[in-house]
């Protein structure tokens, strides 16, 4: 009588390699598709500041009765206008009196913090040369130009103490004022007659709202009123630039 053997599982075979994980297929990775990047809106840049426009400088002598010799020193900043194809925003300044306020003027907008630099304001157009301004602020520029005698009366009228005379200049380091190059700022010495102390002092100063800006730098010291005199004379002009 036979017996019938039982089937059993066969056994793993170990092979001595290490069994893995099984890997289960992942979902595709989408990639979103790339975004148009926003485009800027485009600023037109600004120009910097420029001498006048002939036609606009001819207005300034007929309609302010500016000197014809000083259009020449003052300088426009303008932006172009929307409302016409050649008209344009201007403003007009001083150039010199800019420098004195120590103010860097970059292109018309730069004004917009210092309307008080202002001379004149409103527009022009190129095509038809119509010009329409405002007068902001007075500058008197057709001030007295003194003799060298008047300028040393003016000095040895100096006695009291802290007492000062100042006179306009066209040719110094300093800048502002009618003449344009600031003025030249004169006072009695405090400490004269002390040890190696001279009797006058001068200062040149910059010049805002025709008025110094203090007392300046001190140029140089003199017991000549006259020698003073020369100096402030040599440099006491009409302005021409």
């Amino acid at each position: 009588m036979f017996w019938k053997r039982k089937e059993t599982a066969a056994a793993p075979v170990n092979t001595g390699a290490t069994p893995t994980a099984e890997v289960k297929p992942s979902a595709a990775k989408v990639e979103a598709p790339p975004q148009p990047k926003a485009e800027k809106p485009k600023v037109d840049k600004l120009p910097g500041p420029t001498l006048i426009p002939g036609f606009v400088g001819k207005h300034l002598i007929a309609e302010f009765k500016v000197d014809p010799a000083l259009v020449p020193v003052l300088n426009a900043v303008v932006r172009k206008s929307p409302k016409a194809e050649k008209l344009f925003d201007c403003r007009i300044f001083d150039k010199s009196e800019v420098e004195a306020s120590e103010v860097r003027i970059k292109d018309y907008m730069s004004l917009d913090e210092h309307p008080e630099l202002i001379l004149y304001e409103g527009w022009f157009d190129e095509g038809s040369k119509r010009v329409q301004l405002e007068e902001k602020r007075k500058v008197a520029y057709d001030v007295q130009i003194f003799t060298e005698t008047e300028i040393w009366q003016r000095i040895v009228g100096l006695s009291e103490p802290g007492s000062t005379v100042f006179f306009y200049l066209a040719g110094s380091p300093s800048s502002g004022g009618p003449l344009g190059r600031g003025a030249a700022v004169v006072e009695p010495n405090p400490n004269y007659p002390g040890p190696k102390q001279k009797r006058y002092i001068l200062y040149t100063a910059n010049v805002m709202g025709m008025q110094p800006i203090g007392k300046g730098t001190k140029f140089f010291e003199s017991n000549s009123s006259k020698e003073m005199a020369k100096w402030i004379k040599d440099r006491h002009y009409k302005r021409m630039w």
